[in-house]
């Protein structure tokens, strides 16, 4: 479970519902990370992720130098769409909102 206020609102991994994962590349890749996208009960969309060194994810090293990190990233719903739009197939998509032929 992951928990976190953003901006006065709560975003929580264990009260939202899980939409969809997308990993790029390995955990050993400095380039790596992992995004779950989730809905909360208010409709908002989020991002919990996390990555390695060379990843979005990257945070300040205290000795200088990037390292591995995790964060919480709010989303918009024309971001998220971009998301499952990128990272998802048609069917996701289609559940989540309407689609015009």
């Amino acid at each position: 479970m992951t928990k976190k206020v953003i901006n006065g609102k709560m975003y929580n991994t264990s009260t939202a519902t899980f939409i969809d994962t997308y990993t790029h590349k390995y955990p050993s890749d400095f380039e790596y990370f992992n995004e779950d996208l989730y809905q909360k009960k208010t409709g908002e969309f989020f991002l919990d992720g996390e990555g390695g060194a060379a990843s979005k994810y990257a945070q300040d090293g205290e000795t200088g130098g990037r390292i591995s990190g995790s964060k919480m990233i709010p989303l918009t719903e024309t971001e998220a769409k971009t998301w499952v739009e990128k990272y998802a197939d048609a069917e996701l998509y289609e559940e989540l909102w309407e689609v015009a032929e």
